[in-house]
């Protein structure tokens, strides 16, 4: 199952055709919540396997759990619980996606960082660039207290608004400016002057998969990393926690293109 404020499709369709195809007696069904401690009981309580956490719960489920995977202690934020017999074990598999992303697009540790957000994805984000060599680096986050201290958990800067902050080499929205269906689903992140100056631009915001952030970036021939790639390469990783499963490259990428429709 998966637990958020607003959850999307991605993950119901992606995980079930997976299921499916893989002849897998698992079911997968996504829920929008306000009682986190309610969920983590009911996953006792009802034998519930694995449970992906969302925003706004990625750090409020750590003291409900028992036992917290290198992956999301490092870093403070869960994305995935896996039950065993009642013990219930958290994991972070954005950090795990992130990281394969840097080596997938050839990010250059040198960049200058510009990272506009501090809550649970971002923490996630940002330790994987940290752990990949990216030393300079600015958190843009209204919380000073957040945004301070992912900042110095990574070595970087903090600043309250994106019009204080110098331009960066690596963009990276990790808030939900740009999200469908939210207040602000048509609010680009960064503006098109720091675009332009921009190495590469990347948005983990995977609903749409082609956000204004996005949009404005291949309009201006910028590289991207998409939200998109970020949620596949994660459920991909749930999925192999929770079934014991590694489907092949092209199971995985029709099941992709089966939850995008």
């Amino acid at each position: 199952m998966s637990v958020s404020a607003r959850p999307s499709n991605f993950g119901t369709r992606f995980h079930n055709h997976l299921y499916a195809a893989l002849g897998l007696d698992f079911v997968y069904k996504a829920f929008g919540v306000q009682d986190i401690a309610g969920v983590v009981a009911g996953i006792r309580a009802l034998g519930v396997r694995g449970c992906a956490v969302s925003m706004p719960f990625k750090e409020a489920v750590i003291p409900l759990l028992d036992e917290l995977d290198a992956s999301a202690a490092a870093i403070g934020s869960v994305n995935t619980i896996v039950n065993d017999g009642g013990h219930l074990k958290a994991f972070n598999t954005d950090y795990t996606a992130v990281q394969l992303l840097i080596e997938r697009h050839a990010l250059n540790p040198d960049a200058r960082v510009v990272l506009r957000g501090s809550g649970g994805m971002g923490k996630a984000v940002a330790s994987a660039l940290r752990d990949a060599g990216f030393m300079r680096g600015v958190i843009v986050a209204r919380n000073e207290a957040a945004g301070r201290d992912l900042a110095a958990r990574c070595g970087w800067d903090w600043q309250p608004t994106v019009p204080d902050v110098q331009d960066g080499d690596l963009l990276v929205n990790v808030t939900p400016l740009g999200m469908a269906g939210g207040a602000d689903e048509h609010t680009l992140a960064f503006t098109p002057e720091q675009i332009a100056r921009a190495g590469t631009v990347f948005d983990v915001v995977a609903l749409p998969s082609e956000t204004p952030l996005i949009v404005e970036a291949r309009r201006q021939g910028r590289p991207v990393v998409t939200g998109l790639e970020v949620v596949a390469l994660q459920a991909l990783e749930q999925f192999v926690l929770y079934t014991g499963v590694r489907p092949t490259d092209e199971q995985v990428q029709a099941a992709v293109e089966f939850a995008r429709t």
